[in-house]
């Protein structure tokens, strides 16, 4: 009786990160998986169609994303990896030709975000609330974009701008009077952090949550954790090879750094917890979720491999 020897060829989609670089590069391998990575620029181009109907075996996304559609009853698994996170308070700008705007004078103004459900606006407005005692529902939520999830719909405070408008045009013109980006900031000089020292505020968010906001992580179709669990194994053995090669190559510049890849369900617990809160909060998601119902997607597959 003769065994296949062929690896499991999955369709991938991974940004490319210290972390990633060398699953993609192919220096990282198991014998059970092949990873077919698709060309995905920008990366949340392949949230949607992960979210909505599984167009890949393995990807990335974001937490909010992740959560809607765990609530949502999509077939996708989380594996309790993190492969993006960062601190958020520099996230949100105004522009300051048109005078100062700070944290206490945000009730009644305009802020724009890409999309109500990004992850970044929850992070946001999360610490925004929590932190600075800013009232949300006193903001005037304005977004270009719906979410991921086509189920979801925006509260009622929430207004979608005109088509074909862009935040940073609208933030120049006084149509809003601060947004939240991510990877987009700008850096023209016009365009000021709304919170003031904002690295120094997320070391102090540091000291009390010990974590790092999340914002991406991995998942697996339920297809593919049903069918085959061995491959899911080796996609969470090569991430965590992944991490460990990164670090292993930036240790001096890393040291004394937080981690932001949290990985294994002891680590992921208390910052989902805390996520999950954030989330019910915002009217983000349609049912309450808990961590244990989230875990119990890859508890048997992942066992003591992932604590």
């Amino acid at each position: 009786m003769s065994t296949s020897t062929q690896p499991l060829r999955l369709k991938t989609a991974l940004k490319t990160y210290p972390h990633t670089r060398a699953l993609k590069a192919g220096e990282l391998t198991d014998p059970a998986v092949e990873l077919l990575f698709e060309d995905v620029e920008p990366i949340h181009r392949a949230f949607a169609p992960m979210a909505r109907r599984q167009a890949y075996d393995v990807s990335e996304l974001a937490i909010v994303t992740y959560l809607q559609a765990k609530a949502y009853g999509k077939p996708v698994v989380l594996l309790p990896t993190v492969v993006a996170a960062r601190f958020q308070q520099g996230c949100i700008i105004y522009n300051a030709e048109r005078g100062k705007l700070d944290v206490g004078s945000l009730a009644g103004k305009k802020v724009g975000v890409r999309a109500y459900s990004q992850t970044t606006g929850m992070w946001v407005r999360a610490i925004l609330g929590q932190t600075y005692g800013v009232p949300l529902e006193q903001i005037e939520w304005v977004t270009i974009e719906g979410a991921h999830l086509e189920e979801y719909a925006d509260p009622v405070f929430v207004q979608r701008a005109a088509p074909g408008k862009q935040l940073l045009p609208m933030l120049r013109a006084g149509e809003i009077d601060a947004a939240i980006l991510g990877n987009d900031l700008p850096d023209e000089p016009e365009f000021k952090p709304l919170i003031d020292n904002a690295a120094a505020a997320d070391r102090e968010w540091y000291t009390l949550h010990r974590y790092v906001p999340i914002n991406h992580v991995v998942v697996v179709t339920q297809a593919l954790a049903d069918s085959n669990p061995q491959a899911v194994r080796a996609v969470y053995d090569l991430l965590s090879r992944g991490k460990a090669l990164a670090a292993a190559e930036n240790a001096a510049e890393n040291a004394n750094k937080p981690d932001k890849l949290l990985f294994g369900y002891d680590a992921l617990r208390g910052p989902l917890e805390e996520t999950l809160a954030f989330c019910e909060q915002q009217q983000l998601l349609p049912r309450k979720l808990t961590v244990d119902e989230i875990f119990a997607d890859s508890l048997d597959i992942l066992g003591d491999a992932a604590r």
